[in-house]
Order: structure tokens, then sequence, then C-alpha cells
């Protein structure tokens, strides 16, 4: 009987396959045809490059996983709604006089204009695709876009043609477009006529970083590189107004005749400077401009610009200013990258314009550069205007989350810039959020029965401050160093133990290119402390939950309910009996440990193991830390889909107090050193982290992640604070487990908070275009945390070498994400492929199901 059911869904579904796969040609008359693939053949070689492919200017219809989904969506949509709505109108002699009785004639005449008959049609087209019909002057055009395209790749005797192949499918056509390259032309010599003496020694002086080259494959990209390359070489070598278009190439020689050697041999021209007035043009050689002045005007505004100035001269620059300078003069004078005397550059000009903008203490600047009437000088102007010495902001939100069910948060700031005249910026702001939790621990009986309230000051230095050190020589002011020194607060109210967190801050970053980001927090000061630590297995319920199983089960014999009467209740309504939190299960921990009472092997070591992990969770913590990071990623622009970024991390925690420890008389408890009585943390951690990006074409995406992260207890800690440490799953990890809910190893989510110090993780994902701005994924997550070389006893928590590699998890799954263009909202679907929680032999696909499965809401791409 099952076979027969599953044999009637499975016709079932191919009927709806074969229905929907009809549609797709509604929109096709019997003399057209439907572009079913585009081939590009060169001497007998499939291309797959979205390059080339580009150049055909008749693709087929998108497809979503193979299928035509807009071209459906498309001919759902009414051909013509009108006509459609007056045949309908019009079926039934008094169809007509109904209508325009109950909504007026006037108002039945203009339903057929409405949304529901012509909008919602209209919506479907704009969704959706129309069929790509065969035409074969498009496919002409396409041809001879190709035949240019190889030709300009030094293939200039190229043979380009199409074919167009009917399918065995009706109505559906495959398109071959064959080229045969012949052998390409390569350049035999390089020469060049300069006009200028200046820009002949330039090139002379530069020339072997020419982009063409004897005995090079002619590509016509590399002549439009090389144009490039000039332009940049010249106007960074005192060629202030040089123009590209003075630059062009010859080829000497017969590109038409098919010769056996294939040489020819290219001219690299490069004439005067051109300049139209009203006398026509005229030309005149180009010079090498270097720099008579440069004045900085720090009030500049356009309609007060002929008002009498105050200046000052400062290191040859001419500072002026109304009233009083409120800018120290080095401040300024740092930020410019050009001086008296010195050749002009555009990249000076670049570098300017970023670093002034970097000080956040004036609006975008203006540079101009004037040639003076006489001489190759220039005068460079500098025009800023400051903005407001203050600036207040106040931001309201709302929030949801699986500890509120709904919370308000207002955050006020201020801003006051150029505190003490060299464009030092501080920041203070502030938070405040009020919160309404279901959660039955909270006595409260306010609606908004839990808070958090917090503030943070930061101070921003535009230089590297450190003591006795001229760091400007080791990082320019061109690569935007900066300084920051921060504190802040944060407490909270019935929520958790209820932390309060102190944490203080003195870091640097530069950015010596475009690409790489340098950071270093040289102090970073975390001190964190549990205002009710009794509450621990009020908020950590499955740790209670395996305590009150252990008092509550009989299994050695021994009735501690009996025993220990005092230590438990029966709550109304229940028969059975529970740890009263906190005395019952402080008291219960004590009486295991001291042997009071009795216990198996098991449960005492099960108690030992939640005792320590209560008291590594309760514990205040110190951590003191240094550390550095370094990001490359050479993402070229928002719409750049084929790059990498890579991450490396390491911290140091502990080691300042430790070696201060020789001279300052730590207090010590249990073999820790304490300050404030509290120990502070002591370990070594490093993190990797790459993501690499492949285009594959159309908007499609291939993404690709690999992480890994170790933090090494020693010294002063033989465990790692929960704040650094690991977890696995959630909306950015591996989404078939929840945050926290996987390991560490093959552990079964015993805790509330799974985590560990070690973890990898590796994620594939192919994101795809669905219909407008709703876009799909398919997703494949791996990884897993583990303990190693802390205090966890656990075997199946351990990392234990080559073998643990056996307990990675893995996750697959699908997502739907919508782009809002300044943000993406997402959410995926993950199932557990392989959980290595489970037994060996069902440990795949066990859990495989949408019963199973886990819904991730995200902002935004996880990696």
């Amino acid at each position: 009987m099952r076979t027969k059911k599953f044999y009637a869904k499975i016709s079932l579904l191919l009927l709806a396959v074969a229905i929907t796969s009809c549609n797709t040609l509604k929109r096709v008359e019997n003399d057209e045809l439907l572009i079913h693939k585009n081939l590009i053949v060169v001497d007998s070689v499939k291309i797959k490059n979205e390059a080339i492919e580009t150049l055909i200017l008749q693709k087929e219809n998108t497809k979503v996983l193979g299928y035509p989904v807009r071209l459906n969506i498309y001919n759902w949509a009414k051909k013509n709604p009108d006509s459609s709505y007056q045949a309908w109108l019009h079926r039934k002699p008094k169809r007509e006089k109904r209508l325009a009785n109950i909504l007026s004639q006037k108002q039945a005449d203009r339903l057929g204009e409405s949304y529901l008959v012509k909008g919602l049609s209209e919506t479907l087209k704009s969704i959706g695709e129309p069929p790509a019909i065969l035409d074969t002057s498009l496919t002409r055009r396409s041809v001879e876009r190709l035949g240019a395209y190889y030709r300009s790749k030094g293939y200039f005797n190229n043979n380009t043609h199409f074919e167009i192949d009917s399918l065995s499918k009706k109505q559906r056509a495959e398109v071959k477009y064959k080229l045969t390259l012949g052998k390409p032309f390569m350049i035999d010599t390089v020469m060049h006529r300069i006009a200028s003496t200046a820009l002949d020694s330039i090139y002379e002086l530069h020339s072997e970083s020419s982009l063409v080259q004897k005995g090079n494959q002619i590509d016509l990209e590399d002549f439009s590189g090389e144009r490039e390359r000039l332009t940049n070489l010249f106007r960074n070598t005192g060629i202030y107004n040089f123009q590209e278009s003075s630059i062009y190439f010859n080829f000497l020689g017969d590109t038409t005749k098919i010769a056996d050697d294939q040489l020819i041999s290219a001219e690299l021209n490069i004439d005067n400077l051109k300049t139209r007035d009203d006398g026509g043009e005229t030309t005149k050689e180009y010079k090498v401009f270097t720099f008579d002045n440069v004045n900085i005007y720090t009030d500049f505004l356009y309609d007060e610009r002929d008002k009498e100035q105050q200046f000052i001269r400062h290191k040859g620059y001419s500072i002026y200013y109304r009233g009083k300078l409120r800018f120290k003069p080095e401040t300024l004078t740092d930020a410019i990258f050009f001086e008296k005397d010195s050749v002009y550059r555009n990249i000076d000009k670049l570098r300017t314009y970023r670093r002034i903008n970097d000080l956040n203490v004036f609006r975008y600047p203006t540079i101009t550069t004037v040639k003076d009437s006489t001489g190759n000088t220039l005068t460079a102007n500098i025009y800023l205007s400051a903005r407001p010495k203050y600036s207040l902001g106040q931001n309201v939100d709302v929030t949801h989350s699986n500890i509120q069910q709904i919370g308000i948060g207002y955050s006020p700031s201020l801003k006051a810039r150029n505190l003490f005249g060299g464009a030092e910026n501080l920041s203070l702001s502030g938070r405040l959020s009020v919160g309404n939790s279901r959660d039955p621990n909270i006595v409260d009986n306010k609606f908004f029965n839990i808070q958090e309230f917090g503030a943070d000051l930061s101070l921003d230095f535009p230089r590297i401050w450190f003591p006795f050190v001229n760091t400007a020589k080791l990082i320019p002011g061109y690569t935007l160093p900066r300084t920051r020194l921060s504190l802040g607060y944060t407490s909270q109210r019935n929520v958790g133990l209820d932390k309060q967190t102190f944490n203080t801050i003195l870091g640097y970053n530069w950015k010596p290119t475009d690409r790489t980001r340098h950071a270093i927090e040289l102090i970073n000061v975390q001190y964190v402390n549990n205002v009710r630590p009794e509450q621990f297995f009020r908020f950590y319920r499955s740790s209670y939950a395996q305590l009150n199983d252990i008092a509550t089960d009989d299994q050695d014999q021994i009735d501690y309910v009996t025993v220990l009467p005092d230590l438990f209740e029966t709550p109304e309504g229940s028969t059975e009996p529970r740890l009263i939190i906190p005395n019952g299960t402080t008291g219960f921990i004590e009486a295991i440990q001291s042997g009071r009472v009795g216990a198996t092997l098991d449960n005492s070591r099960r108690v030992n193991q939640i005792e320590e992990r209560r008291q590594r969770l309760t514990e205040n913590n110190l951590i003191t830390t240094t550390n550095y990071t370094f990001n490359l990623n050479n993402k070229t622009g928002i719409t750049d889909n084929n790059y990498y970024q890579f991450r490396f991390k390491v911290e140091s925690a502990g080691n300042i107090l430790s070696a201060l420890s020789g001279v300052i008389d730590y207090g010590e408890e249990n073999g820790k050193k304490e300050i404030i009585d509290v120990p502070f943390s002591q370990y070594i951690k490093t993190e990797f982290d790459f993501v690499k990006y492949w285009d594959l074409s159309r908007s499609n995406v291939l993404a690709f992640r690999t992480f890994a992260g170790i933090a090494v207890p020693y010294g002063n800690s033989t465990n790692i604070p929960f704040l650094r440490s690991y977890f696995a799953g959630g909306p950015n990890d591996n989404r078939g487990w929840f945050p926290y809910s996987l390991g560490p190893g093959k552990t079964n989510a015993l805790q509330d908070f799974n985590e560990a110090n070690f973890k990898l993780a590796f994620n594939l994902e192919y994101r795809f275009p669905i219909v407008g701005d709703f876009k799909g994924a398919l997703f494949v997550d791996a990884g897993n945390i583990w303990n190693v070389f802390d205090d966890v006893e656990d075997p199946d928590a351990k990392f234990n070498g080559v073998s643990s590699f056996k307990d990675i998890a893995l996750g697959s799954g699908f997502g739907i994400r919508y782009d809002f263009t300044y943000f993406v909202f997402r959410a995926d679907i993950g199932f557990k492929t392989y959980n290595p929680a489970e037994e060996d032999s069902k440990r795949w696909f066990r859990d495989y199901n949408f019963a199973n499965s886990v819904l991730q809401i995200g902002i935004n791409y996880p990696f």
C-alpha cells in the first residue's frame, strides 16, 4: 500500500513538472524558437568565461537550479488584460448592466484599468522575464562582437560563425558560436616617439615596468593598461596637467596578411599638451612643476572669501584664519602631503584628501592647483570648513530576542571635536534599555522587568601616541594612524547573573594601503562582576536539571530526600521533590564533595563537573590583554564578487600582571594570584579567518570561509574565561544547530551555553538570484569546538588529535534573502547532516527532516 502511495506521489510530481514545462512555451509562437542554451566553442573547446559570455547580446532565460522561475512568472500575466476583461464583461448579455447597477457605469468601465485586472499583470511582467526568442540579427551581431574581442587579443585573422540546432524538444534551440582563432600576432619590437624631453627622461627611468614588451602576445588590454600606467607615472612625477589623450599606439605592419612569423612592431607616441582658446588650438611641451606656495584656509566660506583674514607661516605653509586660530599649526600641516619646492604628485593630493577627511573635524575639503604666470611653479590652495564643535545625537530602537519578548532602548550621544586643538575628538554615549521577559525566575512584577544601562567614553587622536617615541617616521600620516582611549561600563538587572562590566582600552590602528589594516590594543582591561552568583541554577537550567536528577535518583540506594530533607521542596500541584535554589543546590554539592553522604563514582564525578562549571561561570573575571590584528582584503568595489579577505589575530592575557608580580605583592588563593580578590586570567590566543568569493556568472556567487582559533591557558589560569571562549552553531556559524548548542566534541549539548577553547569551522555557500530582490542560497557548514590544554576531563569533549576530526559536525540547508540595498534580511533552514553526538551508526541523516530543522534569522550575509 505504501509503495502505491509512493508511486502516486512520484506520478503527481512528474505531472506537475510536465505542466510547468509546457508553460514555458506559452508566449512562444509556432514560428519562433526559445533559446535553450548558448555555447561558445573556440578551436573545438567549449568556453565558460563570464567576460566572454557577456558579449552575446541574446541570453537564455535565467534559471534557478535549472528551472526558469522568472519566465514562468512572466507567463502567468495576462497577455492583453484589458481585452480579456472586455471579453469576460460581454460574455453574458446582462453582466455589464448588472455591474453598472452595482458600481455605476463609469466605475464598471474603469474596472478594466484596475490593479486586479491590469496592474497585477504588469507587476508579474516586471518581476518576471519575457521568453528569450531567437533573433538571428542579434546572433550575427554577437558573432561580430566575439570576433572583435579575439582580435583585441592578437588573433587578427580569426574566423567566426554560428550554428542553430533545433532540439528534439518542441520550439527550443541551441545556438553555437564557433571560432577558429589561428596563430596570434606577437610584438617584435617596441619603439617610442615622445615629444617632451621631460616625459622622455621619466619614461626611460621606468621603461622596465612597461606592460608592452617585446615577445608578448598582442593584447589591447595591455596597451590600455600601459596608457593608464604612464598617466599615473607622469602625474606623480611633476606633470600636473598631463592628459591621457596625449598617448596613443601605432602598429607597424599589415595585420590583414597571414605571415609565418606573425610578428608586428608597436610604436608608443606621446604628443605635447594641447590646449584650445579663442585663438584656436595650441601645443606646449610638458614640463615638471614644483610648488612655490601652499596656502591653507581654515575658515573658508564662499560668501566670505573676500573678507580680510589673518595668517601665519609654519614650516613653509601659509595658514589663513579669522578671529582666533582654533587648530594647532602642526595638525594642519601634518595633514598636507605636498610642501614648498616639492615636485607635484597626484598621489599626495589624494592622500591629503583622505587625511583631512579622516581628522573628522572638517567638512569635505577643496584643493585647487593654480599655475603661476611665469615659470614651472604651482600654488596649492586648501580650503577647509570646520564642523561644529559639539554635536548631539540620539537613537531609539525596539528589539526582540530569546531573552526578552520586547525591548526598548534609548541611546543619547555627545561628540566634542578638536578638543585640544589637535583634532582630538571626544565621544560620550549612553544606553538605557528596558524589556519584558516571561522568565518565571524573575520575581519583578513590572511589565518591563529587565533593565540594562551603560556608558562609553572615548578619546581619539589622529596619530600614534606613544610616550618618548617618534612614531611618525615608522607610521607616516598617509596611513591614517589613530589612537583611541576608551572607558566603558554596563550593568544588567534580571538578566542572567546581573553582570557589571568595566572596560578600558588603549588601542592603535592604521592603514598602509587600501587593502591592509593593522590594529593593536596595547592595553585592554575588562573586569566582570557577577552581582547575583547565587542565581546560577535558576538561569542555567540544564545544569540544574542534571544536579536535580542525581539528587532525586535512587540508583545508588541512597534516598537523599530522606537523608537531607532541608534541601528539597515539593512544588504545589506536584508529587516530585526538587532541590531548593540556592540553598538546596549548594548544600547538596557540599554534602557530596565532603563525603557527608555517599555517592557512586559516576555521580560524584558528575557533581564535581557541575560545580566546576558553576564556579567558572559565576566567578568574577579580570582580563588584561594585549593583541594585534592584521586584515587583508583585495575587494575593488561593492560590485566585486571575486575577491578574498584574510584576518589574523594574536592575543596575550595576563603577561603584564604576571611580570609585575615580582614587584607587587599580590594576594593568593588556591594557588592563583589575585587583584582586588579576583584571580587574573592568563592565556595566549590565536585566530585565522579566510574568506574567498568566486563570481560564477550572472550574479551567481560561490563563497567559502575557513576559521581556526585556539586559546591556551597557562600560569595563573587553568581554563579560558567564558567571555573569551568559542561556541558553535547559530546563523553565522553551523546553521544546523542553534547558538551554543553544538559540542564540545561529541557531547550532546549538555549545557545551556556549550563553549570550549579550540574551534574549527568551514562554510561553503552557493548564492543565486531568484526574482527581483529575492536571493537564494544552498550551503554546507562544518566544524566543532573542543577542549584542549585546559582542566576539562571529559574525553568526549576533548580534542585528541587526528581521531577527533571525525567529531566535526556537518550541517546543510537552503536560505532565502531579501536585499534592501542597505542591508540584507536572511532566513536559513539548516539540517543536521552529520551529528557527532549520535552513535557511530546513527550519525548520518538521522535528523535530516523539517521536524528537526533549525530556522536561523540574520541580517546581511553570514560571511
